[in-house]
């Protein structure tokens, strides 16, 4: 089975709104476009994160399509993102669709969780969302999604969308990865590591019954 890989950039109060530019996606009055712009530094590797597309079949929400589609196929071909990019195989989530323009792109259909199941039971390349945050939501509640990409900016934002909205499924992530630029940009990645583990700060965690067993043996009692 093939892994869905989501790669974002986020504000440290996790806003990924249009971190590109002015103009990327001013919903909500979100005037803030272009946030990311001052941190470009050294050791900030975009193909390993998946951001390039290289070696990936994108999975984009229709906003992100909508932004891709109208910038992308008309930067030079020697520029190495959009060539990447550009070449790569997408599979667009809309509920409204409408023609694609961008080579290579086809529809998800009406059945989201569905239509990303079954590309993941397919042979080939990984499938990689980029920002698309309302697929996100939508993947990540459905426990599809098998790794984030995360890089954090040192900027606090305070509104526009978020890259885990009040309402995502509780889970807990396990740190695999992680990197500092020379600007401060967090470059971290996470895997799903099943159920949030509860417990009481200054109280010793109640011991499991294999635990207790174990405790009744050393005693020389019996279970």
């Amino acid at each position: 089975m093939r892994k869905l890989i989501a790669s974002t950039f986020t504000s440290l109060d996790g806003v990924m709104q249009a971190p590109g530019g002015p103009t990327e996606d001013p919903t909500g009055n979100f005037s803030l476009g272009g946030w990311l712009f001052a941190f470009g530094g050294a050791g900030m590797d975009l193909s390993a994160a998946g951001f390039d597309g290289k070696d990936r079949e994108l999975v984009l929400g229709r906003r992100t399509y909508e932004i891709f589609e109208a910038y992308w196929p008309y930067q030079p071909a020697h520029d190495p993102i959009a060539r990447t990019l550009n070449a790569a195989k997408k599979h667009v989530a809309s509920r409204t669709p409408k023609s694609l323009q961008w080579n290579n792109s086809s529809w998800l259909g009406g059945d989201i969780v569905a239509a990303i199941t079954a590309l993941k039971d397919q042979p080939g390349l990984h499938l990689q969302i980029i920002g698309s945050g309302n697929l996100i939501q939508t993947l990540q509640a459905a426990s599809l999604i098998d790794e984030y990409n995360v890089w954090t900016y040192p900027v606090v934002l305070g509104h526009g969308k978020r890259l885990f909205e009040n309402g995502a499924r509780p889970c807990a992530l396990r740190l695999v990865a992680s990197k500092v630029s020379t600007t401060g940009v967090v470059m971290s990645t996470y895997v799903p590591a099943g159920d949030i583990q509860l417990g009481s700060l200054g109280e010793e965690a109640a011991p499991s019954a294999k635990e207790l067993a174990r405790r009744a043996r050393m005693a020389g009692g019996t279970t």
